[in-house]
């Protein structure tokens, strides 16, 4: 929730996290992480974030990702490497119940 100065009420707002690690593939550049506020969760906010990029991105399978894996995306498509943390719940899930 973001409180704007001067409003009585809160809107609901997204933060966006961008994470970048290349260490496990012998990069000597550091870890970083880069945050983005939005004031909803539309894909056009990680459309214009991600522009100037271009490689793989990791992401869940939130539809408004799909425009940035699309070919039409301007400078191409980006690289979908999937998350598996939905799958993994789900395996756990199953395993805990039986």
């Amino acid at each position: 929730k973001v409180l704007a100065p001067g409003q009585k009420k809160a809107k609901t707002g997204r933060i966006w996290t961008y994470v970048r690690d290349d260490r496990n593939v012998g990069s000597s550049s550091p870890p970083a992480v880069w945050f983005a506020y939005s004031p909803n969760r539309q894909g056009k906010h990680p459309e214009q974030h991600l522009r100037p990029f271009r490689g793989i991105l990791q992401a869940d399978a939130f539809t408004g990702y799909d425009r940035l894996f699309s070919a039409e995306r301007e400078g191409g498509a980006l690289t979908e490497v999937a998350c598996w943390a939905h799958a993994r719940r789900k395996i756990h899930d199953v395993y805990i119940s039986s």
